[in-house]
């Protein structure tokens, strides 16, 4: 199985600017993703899209393939991702060959583990070309949910789930941006890392789940690493009395 990696960091973030080289734990937000990612015998290639020089210089220090900055109309807000994705698998298959698929790892997911992505890439058959996306339970239950029609409140799906205790409802799962996989065939003709028979990469961990696209989420963030390096420096063995 051949499969491309590609990490998306684009220089401008209005909610957060900047966040893909802010330093959390001792490292640029976007280093956490590559160490994840670079030497999994899966991958062919991590490929790094950037239209900042900033961020390219990080990414290549950090083992990343950069071989160009990312087009300035492919940097937008208005860009879509799918649109980026393209732009490097046309590329990186113009220069080096078929790949089964590709695989969309964002920056803005710093705790997503190696052991993770691995688990993701042995769902992914080449043959199928079935994606793969990361979710996580949600914490609000589309069962629970409402729109507004005027001052009134609809409930966004019909049914008895109003009258059903919490504990009772259905599972329910959200897309939580750590993974995105799919074939180049599916990706070229349905635009679109998503499709109607996806399978479902679940991670319950709501730290590897987390999404860094604020400052309170950066922060959230930066709690967690804190929490990791207290783990990680208390004796084993349990505690001393």
């Amino acid at each position: 199985m051949k499969i491309l990696a590609l990490i998306t960091a684009r220089g401008g973030s209005k909610r957060l600017p900047g966040k893909n080289l802010m330093p959390l734990g001792g490292k640029p937000l976007l280093q956490w993703t590559m160490e994840a990612a670079l030497g999994l015998p899966e991958l062919c290639n991590v490929l790094l899209s950037t239209d900042d020089p900033a961020i390219a210089e990080v990414g290549r220090a950090g083992g990343a393939y950069v071989p160009w900055l990312r087009p300035a109309n492919l940097a937008s807000d208005t860009a879509s991702g799918t649109d980026v994705a393209l732009h490097a698998l046309d590329w990186y298959e113009s220069q080096h060959g078929p790949v089964d698929g590709m695989l969309l790892l964002q920056p803005t997911s710093p705790f997503r583990t190696r052991a993770t992505i691995a688990r993701g890439l042995a769902l992914f058959d080449p043959a199928l070309g079935r994606p793969v996306i990361g979710v996580s339970p949600t914490p609000a239950h589309p069962m629970w949910t409402f729109r507004l029609e005027g001052d009134s409140l609809v409930p966004f799906v019909l049914g008895d789930g109003l009258q059903t205790r919490s504990q009772d409802l259905p599972p329910a799962y959200v897309v939580n941006g750590t993974f995105y996989l799919t074939s180049s065939k599916r990706l070229r003709s349905e635009k679109t890392f998503f499709g109607k028979d996806a399978l479902a990469l679940v991670i319950s961990s709501d730290q590897e789940a987390l999404d860094v696209d604020t400052p309170q989420d950066f922060a959230l963030a930066e709690y967690f690493v804190g929490q990791m390096s207290q783990e990680q420096g208390a004796p084993k063995g349990g505690n001393s009395q």
